[in-house]
């Protein structure tokens, strides 16, 4: 694919050329391109392995992402100025559990992840996914983005609530567990069958998506799946601030949703959306028990006045 950006003046470039003069070439001959598009299409060039080239970006963009937004989470737990915010505060992860957790999850990534991270550009490319320039409009990478957050939101409250069925919970999910009170590094803390099974859901929905419309481009992924580990970073953040998202949008999940799951080890099984929840009636807490109670007892009240 690559060899669709080349124009005919870039074919003098040797393979010793380095990122700069590439970089300068694309800029020369194509000025129709914005300051991204030439960044990322002197990328491809300069790697000349569209393979590599996704892969090492994918897997660059990942980690600084993850450690990069889970960082202002340690920097809160470790100011007790933050604490009215925290939502079990009587629980403060430590140093030492967040270096152990961040180097688990590093390992993870670089052991389970980063396979799946280097096979995915073949398995897209082969479905239809576009790499080349120019990029998307933004009306059509947020509509797409929207669409696989609902795709991935139900695949997520399915898979997730099968894994706490007991033999499951205890094979599989025990792990993600370990801490009843969540912190922004355990968002990927898990067993290496639940990253691959929960993580299909994030890369495999795109790869649905593409394979029934034949159109979806690599940055509009990107920016799905920054914006999603952003989703279950904060949801794991153990924090609920005045000026959280889930505030303004009565229907996101957000930090206080998924706290309850970890901290009651059941109940609110979605990631993003709260209605999967809601219309199952699997949503956790104090008031969610108690609706469930009085139902229960009305329909008791029913039928004895029957």
């Amino acid at each position: 694919m690559a060899s669709a950006f080349l124009n005919s003046t870039m074919q003098g470039l040797n393979s010793t050329a380095t990122y700069t003069t590439v970089f300068e070439e694309v800029s020369k001959y194509n000025v129709h391109l914005n300051f991204f598009e030439k960044l990322w299409t002197s990328w491809y060039l300069w790697m000349q392995n569209d393979t590599l080239a996704t892969g090492l970006m994918s897997f660059i963009m990942h980690e600084a992402v993850y450690f990069g937004r889970s960082l202002p989470w340690v920097i809160c737990d470790a100011i007790p100025f933050f604490r009215k915010w925290k939502i079990q505060n009587q629980k403060i992860p430590t140093a030492r559990e967040q270096w152990e957790c961040a180097a688990l999850v590093l390992l993870q990534h670089c052991t389970v992840e980063l396979p799946q991270i280097w096979l995915f550009h073949p398995v897209a490319v082969y479905l239809g996914l576009e790499y080349g320039v120019p990029f998307p409009p933004l009306w059509k990478m947020a509509m797409q983005i929207s669409i696989l957050f609902v795709m991935e939101d139900a695949w997520h409250y399915w898979f997730h609530r099968a894994l706490h069925y007991g033999p499951l919970y205890r094979a599989i999910h025990k792990m993600h567990h370990t801490y009843s009170a969540p912190f922004g590094l355990a968002a990927e803390y898990a067993s290496p069958i639940e990253v691959m099974l929960l993580g299909f859901g994030v890369v495999g929905c795109p790869v649905v998506w593409v394979a029934l419309t034949n159109d979806l481009h690599l940055l509009t992924m990107y920016v799905w799946i920054v914006l999603r580990l952003f989703q279950a970073i904060d949801a794991h953040s153990g924090y609920d601030f005045p000026w959280s998202l889930r505030k303004f949008l009565p229907f996101w999940a957000g930090a206080d949703h998924h706290d309850l799951h970890h901290e009651k080890f059941i109940g609110n099984y979605a990631s993003s959306f709260r209605w999967w929840d809601y219309v199952l009636d699997t949503e956790a807490g104090v008031e969610a028990s108690k609706k469930r109670r009085e139902r229960k007892l009305a329909e008791i009240r029913a039928k004895k006045a029957q």
